[in-house]
């Protein structure tokens, strides 16, 4: 039998709601716990995201996904954008501490029945920004055992616009969402917690400190993140794997919303060599 649990409140340190589901089967085995985080205009309940949940469910995880809480979801509407000026106050330093948040209670707060999860055997994944933020949370958060990353980032300051003095005088720029057409605000508070914490927040940095297990997965189609990317987070950690998906863009096939009852071809590949990772099993000779 297979429980979910959606929606779940948690507090991060700032007293803010992080928006969580999580699963697992009920066995009274312990399940290695796996941890997603989504990325920038990403959502818990994001395209394939669900059933992605499922496969590692049904391969004997216990799996729990989760809305940063600044990413512009409610709990009345976890899915979209309806608080834009929470969306417009996010920052990266926010997003570390509700990753680590998450992470945390998993030990303390008993989220998961203890007889069903191991918490020695915390695993994180992050796609796209996400990624990004898992990194950088390996450097704070000694709970996490081994990271994979999807389609990750490997600079948050090389990512900013070149119009910096601009955002600066006005206080905002607008990303429009394609999908909901609605103008998504970033003040500039952003720009100043990525300068003031320039150390803490560069993934170089993470990454080379990293001495769990890691692995990174891109497309070589992602026009959204270089497979150069990629390139550099494995040569930041001498000891990370690295598996490139042939043909595979950003989400990997997935889109929001997702009508399929099942995944794309590409994205079984992403769960089979994230899986074969996370079990130690490392039969795949393109993982370099």
């Amino acid at each position: 039998m297979v429980k979910i649990k959606k929606n779940i409140i948690l507090k991060n340190a700032s007293n803010y709601s992080i928006l969580l589901d999580l699963s697992y089967k009920i066995t009274k085995i312990k399940k290695p716990v796996v941890v997603f985080a989504h990325g920038f205009k990403g959502f818990k309940d994001w395209g394939h995201f669900p059933l992605i949940m499922q496969q590692f469910v049904q391969e004997d995880f216990a799996f729990l996904k989760f809305n940063f809480s600044h990413n512009g979801g409610t709990f009345e509407n976890p899915i979209d954008f309806p608080d834009l000026e929470a969306f417009g106050n996010n920052n990266l330093s926010k997003e570390v501490e509700d990753l680590n948040t998450v992470v945390d209670a998993i030990f303390e707060q008993g989220i998961f029945p203890d007889e069903e999860v191991d918490k020695n055997n915390i695993y994180v994944i992050g796609h796209s920004r996400g990624g990004g933020v898992a990194l950088l949370t390996t450097q704070i958060n000694k709970k996490i055992k081994k990271i994979a990353t999807w389609a990750a980032v490997c600079d948050f300051e090389q990512r900013l616009p070149t119009n910096l003095e601009q955002w600066k005088n006005d206080g905002v720029i607008y990303i429009e969402n394609t999908r909901t057409k609605q103008q998504m605000p970033m003040y500039y508070q952003f720009v100043e917690d990525l300068l003031v914490n320039k150390n803490l927040l560069s993934i170089k940095n993470a990454v080379k400190k990293i001495t769990i297990p890691q692995l990174i997965i891109h497309g070589t189609n992602d026009t959204t993140v270089s497979t150069d990317e990629a390139q550099q987070l494995n040569l930041w950690n001498p000891h990370s794997k690295m598996y490139l998906i042939e043909g595979a863009e950003h989400t990997f096939g997935g889109k929001h919303p997702f009508y399929l009852e099942n995944l794309p071809k590409h994205t079984l590949e992403l769960l089979e060599i994230t899986m074969d990772f996370l079990k130690n099993k490392n039969k795949y000779n393109k993982i370099h």
